[in-house]
């Protein structure tokens, strides 16, 4: 025994400094006793989590996470509420969005005496503006064509602009019509329309697309504090919404100049990928524009700053390729129905246009993003997309579509041949007063089969990814998986589902809104799911959204969101402790 006695100790000494080195270094975060989903490829679940530095060090049992809990090691018991990778929305407005926050903002209201009452407030409220801007009208107002005369009667003094909720329609005042020169003899412009009434031909004071532009060109230019302050509004409600990651879909170098700023100031609280918008009039020649602002609006790769991520890319370009189907202006392949006369909408770009631009922008390495509502405008970016691809070779492009609206059905499958994402609008997908009054009824049975058909896009084994496009529709990613999910409204009781053939499950929805909003913008490998090596972009909800009945998903509640670590948003029932964000 005294022989080998230091030979015992050795080996002793040997087992508790293997031990004390395998031991992992302190985590910053832990959190424990929580229903965890992780969204990773095998959709796995876990209790525990822990964090240091921003990144994901644990994911896995609670008992397995004690060894990186340490003295200083902030311990949050979630008792058993859900925590996710945070939310991707990837089609939204933030600065546009939050600029009509501090206008005369319509969304939301249904009435016509709703709206007009809300006009009278605020220009009564704000007698120094020299114009009244605002918009959220809904379509349904006055058949989707509101008159001049009822803006008359509120304001006659200053001119007034109001865009509709979906950006497609303004409804302007006889003061504005007149600073434009807007009169009956004002021929539409090109892919554009002014409302005139049918006797005496009279603009009615609703323009439509490009028509809306007479009056935009004389209001006064926002300046860069508004744009900055309509994106500080536009990050607080994402955040508060548990959104982590977007893509800002129509940029110019004023919203770019927002985002810079702020990202310099390490107070850009989502990682944004920024769409340029592609105006159909200037063509290619702005292209070359495009290459130099994807170069000079960007977060550096490696951050200086600690625990603060790449934040901003500026490596898309948004294509609008057509209007909306409720005011006749999205592009179809069949005529609309009841018009009296055979219309088919427009394409902004025809394909002798879109395909040399398509093939341009691949070859010089952008994303395309293309809004694309008729299902002649989807068929046309499908073959736009697929000349790009024949001329420059197969690349891994992320080339996606937006609302996506009405399908030609051999058309579904092109996403997968193509490699193209299919980024749906969820919440749209319901039977509301849209497509019950201004859609159906211009479309027909037959066609309208194939409005938002979600579940055999995902079918073909495309990637669906979700947006919310907000100020459009709530921006709220809960609402819109619960409309998804049900294929009805959030007020609707429990009951048949709208097209019920295409209605989708929870977990096709938080893939959509997590891990694939992340491949949308490559980011896959940075975040999108809960795993170890990720930056620790996180939410908590209040309840776990696969114990609930799917028309109560909306009613659940972000508590914090973090986006590298950090709080970026905290309910003020969850515990204090986690370090916040410089922003919030």
């Amino acid at each position: 025994m005294f022989v080998r006695a230091p030979l015992l100790l050795l080996i002793v000494v040997q087992f508790f400094t293997v031990a004390q080195a395998a031991s992992p270094e302190p985590a910053d975060v832990v959190f424990r006793r929580g229903a965890v989903y992780t969204v990773d490829a095998a959709r796995s679940w876990a209790e525990a989590v822990a964090i240091r530095a921003g990144r994901i060090v644990y994911v896995g049992s609670d008992a397995g996470v004690a060894p990186w809990i340490g003295p200083q090691t902030r311990s949050v018991d979630l008792q058993r509420k859900m925590l996710l990778p945070g939310f991707h929305d990837s089609h939204v407005h933030l600065v546009g969005g939050g600029i009509e926050l501090d206008e005369c903002d319509l969304n939301g209201l249904v009435t016509l005496d709703q709206v007009l009452a809300k006009v009278r407030e605020f220009a009564e409220k704000h007698p120094d503006r020299k114009w009244i801007r605002g918009g959220g009208w809904p379509l349904t107002l006055s058949g989707g064509n509101p008159h001049k005369e009822l803006l008359d009667k509120i304001v006659a003094d200053r001119p007034v602009i109001l865009d509709a909720f979906d950006g497609h329609s303004s409804w302007v005042n006889s003061r504005a019509l007149e600073i434009a020169g807007i009169t009956k003899e004002t021929p539409d412009p090109v892919r554009g329309r002014i409302e005139r009434d049918p006797t005496t031909g009279e603009p009615t004071g609703t323009l439509r697309e490009s028509a809306a532009r007479l009056v935009i060109v004389k209001t006064p230019p926002y300046t860069h504090e508004e744009f900055v302050r309509g994106l500080r509004r536009g990050l607080e409600m994402a955040n508060r919404f548990g959104i982590t990651s977007v893509q800002e879909a129509q940029v110019s170098d004023q919203h770019l100049n927002a985002f810079m700023e702020l990202d310099r100031a390490g107070e850009l609280t989502v990682r944004t990928v920024a769409a340029m918008r592609f105006d159909p009039v200037k063509g290619m020649s702005q292209i070359p524009q495009f290459v130099e602002w994807r170069t000079k609006f960007q977060s550096p790769p490696l951050s200086a700053r600690a625990g603060y991520t790449q934040r901003l890319r500026t490596t898309a370009v948004k294509i609008f390729q057509d209007g909306v189907i409720e005011s006749r202006t999205a592009a179809l392949l069949q005529p609309y129905l009841g018009t009296g006369r055979e219309e088919h909408g427009w394409l902004n770009l025809e394909p002798e246009v879109f395909k040399p631009v398509a093939a341009e922008l691949d070859r010089l390495g952008f994303q395309i993003h293309v809004h694309a509502i008729g299902d002649r405008a989807i068929q046309s970016s499908f073959d736009a997309l697929e000349f790009a691809q024949a001329r420059n070779g197969r690349r891994d492009s992320r080339h996606h579509l937006a609302h996506i609206q009405l399908f030609d059905p051999p058309d579904i499958a092109r996403f997968r041949k193509l490699g193209v994402v299919a980024n749906f609008q969820p919440y749209w997908l319901q039977a509301d007063p849209y497509i019950v009054d201004m859609t159906l009824p211009v479309l027909g049975p037959e066609r309208s089969r194939w409005l938002y058909p979600i579940r055999s896009v995902a079918s073909s084994g495309a990637v669906i990814a979700c947006g919310s496009d907000w100020s459009v529709s709530s921006m709220n990613p809960l609402d819109a998986i619960q409309v998804a999910v049900t294929r009805r409204g959030l007020k609707e009781k429990p009951g048949p589902a709208w097209i019920p053939e295409e209605a989708v499950d929870l977990p096709l929805m938080l893939a959509g809104y997590t891990i694939n909003g992340a491949y949308v913008n490559f980011e896959e490998t940075e975040t999108g799911s809960i795993e170890v090596g990720k930056a620790a972009d996180l939410i908590v909800l209040d309840r776990n959204l696969f114990e609930i009945p799917a028309h109560e998903i909306h009613l659940a509640k972000v508590l914090v969101t973090l986006l590298d670590g950090k709080a970026v948003y905290r309910d003020a029932s969850f515990p204090e402790g986690v370090q916040e964000s410089r922003s919030h």
